[in-house]
């Protein structure tokens, strides 16, 4: 489990019981109805695998623009806790009526605009989320963003041991549950990267038969 899905469900706890949304209801409470219904399409629409992640920094800039006072962290506790509750409908098949009565009984009550519009959401796309276990699980794991890589040549390096030794630069963009995207730089050697090279052929291979 990420630890954005942790965090979600440390603050919802067990899907089984009440929910409980904490001090993240009263930040909810701050999102006017139209922006909160723009973020749950989006959480929808990661959830379907439809875009990468939730652009919490773009979505945080523009509800400064209106006027909100929320910061990108505050906006990752929304996004983590809506889409634990929209992966949980979608594991539990819970009806609109279900989920609003889920909603309706949890601790840190949400207001019932939020409701309301979680419940429109869910009503509309929720039958589109995939439930297996596997795809939960891809949804919440994180997603590949970019991916990048150069060769170079060793000047000074802690994995290159002589000067001038060629070496490959990787650069991977991966976004997790929230949409916070995390950016990671290493170096390899050439047969670090020939081995590397050569796991994702046999990755290939196996697709091949599914």
């Amino acid at each position: 489990m990420s630890m954005a899905a942790g965090v979600a469900a440390m603050v919802l706890g067990n899907p089984l019981g009440p929910w409980d949304f904490g001090s993240t209801a009263d930040i909810i409470r701050t999102i006017p109805q139209d922006l909160f219904a723009e973020l749950c399409e989006q959480i929808i629409r990661n959830l379907q695998c439809q875009i990468p992640a939730v652009n919490t920094v773009e979505l945080c800039q523009r509800f400064q623009a209106a006027g909100i006072e929320i910061v990108a962290s505050d906006l990752e506790k929304v996004v983590n806790a809506i889409s634990f509750v929209f992966s949980t409908a979608a594991k539990d098949k819970l009806s609109p009526e279900d989920l609003s009565s889920r909603l309706g009984g949890a601790a840190g009550t949400l207001p019932k605009q939020a409701v309301q519009v979680l419940r429109h959401v869910w009503n509309e796309q929720g039958s589109s989320i995939a439930v297996s276990e596997d795809a939960k699980n891809v949804a919440v794991v994180g997603r590949l963003i970019d991916f990048q890589w150069k060769l170079g040549m060793a000047v000074s390096s802690d994995s290159c041991k002589s000067l001038k030794s060629p070496y490959v630069t990787m650069a991977v963009k991966v976004a997790d549950a929230s949409g916070h995207i995390t950016s990671k730089t290493f170096e390899m050697t050439v047969p670090q990267f020939q081995n590397f090279y050569n796991q994702f052929k046999e990755m290939a291979a196996v697709l091949e038969t599914v």
